[in-house]
C-alpha cells in the first residue's frame, strides 16, 4: 500500500502564492504518475495537475496553466504544487493522488491512492 500526506494549505489573499507538498510512503516504487486534484464547494473533484515518474511529462488543467507548477523529488518521495496568482475560484480541498497505471500518452489516470486533502482558501 501507499500512504499520501498533504501539507501546505491555508488562507491566502487573491494574487498570493502557496506551495502544497505531498509526502508518499510505503510501496512508492509502484507509483508511476502523481497528481493533484481539487474539489471546490458544491463542485465535482477535478484534476488540476499531474506528473510522470521521471518528471518529464506534465499535465495542467486549462484553468491553472501558467499559474501552477507541479514537480516531484523522487529522492524524498514528495510531490509539490506551486500555486501563484491565486484567485478566489481556486478555493478548494486539494488532494494528492498516485497511480500505478502506466500510459505513455496520458497522465489522466486512473488514480489508485489518495491523501486526505488540504484546504486552500483564497480571499478576495
Amino acid at each position: 500500500q501507499v500512504q499520501l500526506v498533504e501539507s501546505g494549505g491555508g488562507l491566502v489573499q487573491a494574487g498570493g502564492s502557496l506551495r502544497l507538498s505531498c509526502a508518499a510512503s510505503g510501496r512508492t516504487f509502484s507509483i508511476y504518475a502523481m497528481a493533484w486534484f481539487r474539489q471546490g464547494p458544491g463542485k465535482e473533484r477535478d484534476l488540476v495537475a499531474a506528473i510522470s515518474r521521471s518528471g518529464g511529462r506534465t499535465y495542467y488543467a486549462d484553468s491553472v496553466k501558467g499559474r501552477f507548477t507541479i514537480s516531484r523529488d523522487n529522492a524524498k518521495n514528495t510531490v509539490y504544487l506551486q500555486m501563484r496568482s491565486l484567485k478566489p475560484e481556486d478555493t478548494a480541498v486539494y488532494s494528492c493522488a498516485g497511480s500505478n497505471y502506466y500510459d505513455s500518452t496520458s497522465l489522466l489516470g486512473p488514480y489508485d491512492y489518495w491523501g486526505q486533502g488540504t484546504q486552500v482558501t483564497v480571499s478576495s
